[in-house]
């Protein structure tokens, strides 16, 4: 066991990653909070530019958002021993046409396997934003993420939760499923305090 790489160890290394430097037009700067008491676990897409220009996960306005719905303050949502927050992309990808490109594909196969079988804690897990589920739920996901987010009782039960990308971009998503803010927010805050007890 001494020869084990330590968590702070680990973390060290992803945050020193240059592995898709040569695609990255703002240069890599890996971006993820995680302890092994983490209890919940956000899975999202990738980092934005103003997370990059900071080095703060969610430290923007889709970030007010998702603090909003899953009920938590700020403090409780950066504090590494209740809630980790592991992208599938650490780093800013870049932007394009329609918004931020999607994460690199390098980064959560190289990661993953080595990050999440340490969060041992972890009581649920959100999938955020159509990236996030295909890595994390696969086959399992519905056609469209609108699918898969109205399949959120059956992919509970499960121990993940999905949730579209909290980001400003998706208000007429919002509109065009009520049902989101009365079904399954009031349920996600209740799961999401049940986890970080």
């Amino acid at each position: 066991m001494s020869g084990l790489e330590s968590f702070e160890q680990l973390l060290a290394r992803v945050r020193a990653c240059r592995l898709c430097e040569a695609h990255l037009p703002l240069g890599p700067r890996p971006v993820l909070q995680a302890s092994p008491q983490s209890r919940l676990l956000i899975v999202s897409q990738a980092p934005g530019r103003k997370v990059h220009e900071t080095g703060i996960p969610f430290n923007d306005v889709s970030g007010d958002r998702l603090r909003e719905w899953l009920g938590v303050d700020h403090a409780t949502f950066y504090d590494a021993g209740k809630i980790a927050i592991v992208p599938m992309g650490f780093c800013f990808p870049g932007t394009g046409k329609g918004g931020d490109l999607p994460p690199r594909p390098e980064c959560a196969p190289a990661w993953h396997p080595l990050l999440l079988p340490r969060l041992t804690q972890v009581r649920l897990t959100l999938a955020i934003g159509q990236y996030a589920q295909a890595g994390l739920l696969g086959e399992r996901r519905g056609r469209t993420l609108t699918d898969t987010v109205l399949a959120w009782r059956e992919h509970l039960a499960r121990g993940a939760l999905p949730l579209p990308h909290p980001s400003p971009r998706n208000r007429l998503w919002l509109a065009r499923n009520p049902w989101f803010e009365t079904e399954l927010l009031p349920e996600l805050r209740r799961q999401v305090a049940m986890a970080l007890r």
